[in-house]
């Protein structure tokens, strides 16, 4: 088997997939990293397919980090290591939206790639149903926060 070929994990659970879904520019988002490690390939061989195929990738789809977002990103985990050779990003790194998974799914050509396209589709989705029940807790909340306010005054 060739080094830059996708081999897919079927088993990445809906749970784990979560965990790696991040809020940027008011998008969900995976990160070129994450999806290279669910595909089990190199975050260059990703990257790699978004620009051959540039013109399936707007910017709703797939966008790049700006130095801000990166070092924000960066501070909610630890990825890099200190020692080694290869542990540091050259590029800032490409984020996914939910369309952009579609996309990327859609290009290798195998029957368990779908299946892990769905999954990541389903974590998607769990993650939006969660922030719009949580936003209306945060809605009632400030309503509210207004109440008492008003009755303080």
């Amino acid at each position: 088997m060739e080094k830059n070929q996708l081999v897919i994990q079927n088993e990445f659970a809906i749970e784990d997939v979560k965990k790696l879904i991040y809020t940027i520019r008011g998008k969900q988002v995976l990160i070129d990293s994450d999806v290279a490690n669910i595909y089990h390939c190199e975050t260059k061989y990703v990257n790699r397919v978004v620009k051959r195929n540039i013109e399936r990738f707007p910017e709703e789809f797939c966008f790049q980090l700006n130095e801000n977002e990166f070092e924000s990103l960066r501070c909610q985990f630890i990825t890099l290591n200190e020692n080694g050779r290869g542990q540091h990003r050259k590029y800032l790194p490409y984020v996914f939206t939910e369309q952009g998974i579609a996309m990327l799914s859609a290009l290798p050509k195998s029957n368990i790639a779908v299946s892990v396209s769905v999954n990541i589709m389903k974590a998607f989705i769990e993650m939006r149903k969660f922030l719009m029940i949580n936003g209306q807790v945060f809605e009632r909340l400030s309503s509210v926060e207004n109440k008492l306010l008003e009755h303080d005054k």
